[in-house]
């Protein structure tokens, strides 16, 4: 008996909910607009979609042409294939920092295009660009990353994987800046190709350019030390200077063996207070006055510079030479060192541009004439077709929101809450504060939970 109850009233409560469940499906059916009355709401308020349209219009054209114009400049790169080994030396390098992820694809088929993508997009080649042109006055930003996180959303580096081709775009609101940005990516991946290079040629030529260094600086002070002692000492050159002095004190030996031998002649024709004697005698003083000066004294060096002398004696030349020759040779001994050096150097600098990878430019940034942007005619029609879009959204919820029973608790809470909201604007001076009164409200939640 309590079961066959107990199955009654569950029977009963499965068919209650079963009729609310098809009374709430009728309810939501007769409310629903089908497609003739949708169409019909929408030709009697086409007034209103066509107004819709025509703000929305303007309010694109208004917005396109308040869009600055943007121009896009390109280049086109090749990489060069036989420098595969170098850009595997650049990989090592780069392999230590950031580009690290690009390791498995470099050393796979892909060649060194990928290496120069990733070179190419790298933190320090953007942080040289934005330091060439600026870029952080010209975006409007205070930090150096937001820069280079507005310039890589402004440029696209991409490779064709079929051809090997780099192809870089740079938008600008300049189009000469915009070339110029491009020619620069180009310039950078070159520069920090030769600076990242780790190969053989590459080590040779910086350990021949800091030996060149060393032997300029030795060459520098030997010839200065060489050439204050021969200005000091008044030696030029002390071969040829002790050739030339030689010569000289034989020539005036020759003239005062021949001017003794002409005195000897007047002295048995004339007495010895005759002119011509006299003359004779003279010149043989001085000849015996200028062959002492070319002989010289032995002793110290600075002796003929305090007698008076502007060179020294052919005795003294002996003992300049030693220094003198010492200072010579070391000044030779580093010239040849440096001019060897030299031809090394130039010899590596040949061998390491072979070896660094370069890229040849297909094509050339030229300064865009036409703009890439904005869409002008786009941005009106998508602004068109969304506002009427918008507006036909509007009278449908119009339409909906206008078949709700006014009784309906949802609707008063909603009208209460936008009442409330909007009744500090709609107070008036000579109008009395609007208060809401949620008794009927609340009476009605009782009624529709009923």
């Amino acid at each position: 008996m309590k079961e066959s109850l107990a199955n009654e009233r569950r029977s009963g409560v499965e068919r209650l909910h079963r009729e609310r469940s098809l009374e709430v499906e009728e309810i939501d059916q007769a409310a629903r607009p089908r497609t003739p009355e949708i169409l019909r709401i929408f030709w009697e308020q086409r007034r209103f979609l066509f107004r819709v349209a025509a703000c929305g219009c303007l309010v694109a054209v208004l917005s396109a042409f308040l869009i600055a114009n943007r121009y896009q400049a390109t280049t086109r790169l090749m990489p060069s294939e036989s420098h595969a080994n170098s850009s595997r030396s650049m990989l090592a390098t780069l392999s230590a920092g950031n580009a690290a992820a690009l390791a498995g694809d470099l050393m796979g088929l892909r060649g060194s295009g990928a290496l120069f993508v990733g070179v190419l997009g790298s933190r320090t080649v953007e942080d040289r660009v934005v330091q060439e042109f600026g870029l952080e006055k010209v975006y409007g930003t205070r930090l150096r990353e937001d820069a280079c996180k507005q310039l890589e959303d402004n440029t696209q580096i991409s490779e064709d994987h079929n051809s090997g081709i780099i192809t870089i775009v740079v938008t600008d609101k300049d189009p000469q800046r915009a070339a110029a940005m491009a020619k620069a990516y180009v310039e950078q991946l070159n520069r920090l190709a030769a600076e990242l290079t780790t190969s053989a040629a590459h080590r040779e030529r910086v350990f021949l350019e800091e030996r060149l260094k060393e032997v300029k600086r030795d060459l520098d002070a030997a010839a200065k030390d060489l050439s204050e002692f021969s200005s000091k000492n008044t030696t030029l050159d002390i071969k040829d200077q002790g050739r030339a002095m030689v010569e000289a004190a034989a020539t005036l030996q020759g003239h005062l063996i021949a001017a003794q031998s002409e005195l000897e002649g007047l002295k048995q024709i004339y007495t010895d207070n005759n002119v011509e004697v006299r003359s004779v005698q003279a010149r043989i003083a001085e000849l015996q006055k200028q062959l002492q000066k070319l002989g010289g004294q032995s002793g110290k060096v600075q002796a003929y510079q305090s007698a008076g002398q502007l060179y020294p004696s052919i005795r003294q030349l002996p003992l300049l030479g030693a220094t003198y020759g010492d200072l010579f040779r070391r000044v030779q001994i580093q010239e040849t060192v440096y001019e060897t050096l030299t031809r090394q150097y130039e010899l590596a600098r040949v061998e390491e541009a072979k070896e660094i990878p370069t890229v040849q430019v297909l094509d050339v940034a030229r300064v865009p004439q036409r703009k890439s942007g904005p869409h002008r005619l786009r941005i009106l029609l998508f602004g068109t077709a969304l506002s009427f879009a918008l507006g036909m959204l509007w009278l449908l919820a119009e339409a909906r929101w206008a078949e709700v029973p006014p009784d309906d608790y949802r609707k008063l809470v909603v009208q209460a809450a936008v009442a409330r909201m909007s009744a500090p604007w709609r107070r008036l001076p000579y109008r009395p504060r609007n208060r809401v009164d949620h008794a009927p409200v609340l009476e009605n939640k009782e009624t529709y939970e009923k």
